[in-house]
């Protein structure tokens, strides 16, 4: 009989807490609501950008927290996070397209500075979600990690994307987001100089 802990630690429970926030979306979209496609809109980007923010401060915290092992729980289920954000983000985009429809394709819409940096953040999302198997891993080897590294990229332009809506209304949301994965990556990059500073000393 499985036991609680066995229970807590599986995969399928880990998945089960990431799909959570998807259900009352769907219920909303199953619904009927004339709105419901409006509704659902921000929250399925902005739990995209969550999952994938969280997902990239995993290994500061594992820094930070060294020993502790919630973070080493965490990092085990890291590629679970990034799979999950490029879920949101795919559920994100199909609904702006059902939103905008011919619109979406417009030289006019694709232009807006809000837009296109979604656009790119969310073509940078596929390849890093279709490698994410074990399969790609060992069959990119070594370009593997260079190729995960491109979630900086994405982020950095989701950033843009959640910041420039509604004429940079969603500036304060973005940086509640943001702004602690930036502290966390710098003290990643201060950690990383004064261990090579201790290695060269």
């Amino acid at each position: 009989m499985p036991t609680l802990k066995s229970v807590l630690n599986h995969p399928y429970t880990f998945w089960a807490l990431l799909c959570l926030p998807g259900i009352p979306m769907i219920a909303g979209l199953a619904s009927g609501d004339p709105d419901a496609v409006q509704e659902v809109l921000h929250p399925s980007g902005e739990f995209a950008a969550r999952f994938m923010i969280i997902a990239m401060m995993i290994t500061p915290l594992t820094m930070l927290f060294k020993g502790w092992h919630w973070p080493r729980w965490l990092m085990k289920r890291r590629r679970y996070l990034g799979v999950a954000a490029f879920g949101y983000a795919a559920l994100h985009t199909v609904l702006y397209l059902i939103d905008e429809g011919a619109v979406a394709f417009t030289g006019a819409e694709i232009s807006l500075l809000y837009i296109w940096t979604g656009w790119v953040a969310f073509l940078i999302f596929v390849p890093l979600a279709v490698t994410s198997t074990d399969g790609w891993v060992r069959t990119l080897g070594r370009r593997w990690k260079p190729l995960q590294r491109l979630v900086y990229v994405a982020a950095l332009f989701t950033l843009l994307h959640w910041a420039a809506l509604h004429d940079w209304g969603g500036i304060g949301g973005a940086l509640v987001h943001f702004v602690p994965l930036g502290a966390l990556e710098a003290y990643r990059v201060w950690s990383n100089l004064q261990r090579r500073q201790l290695r060269m000393a």
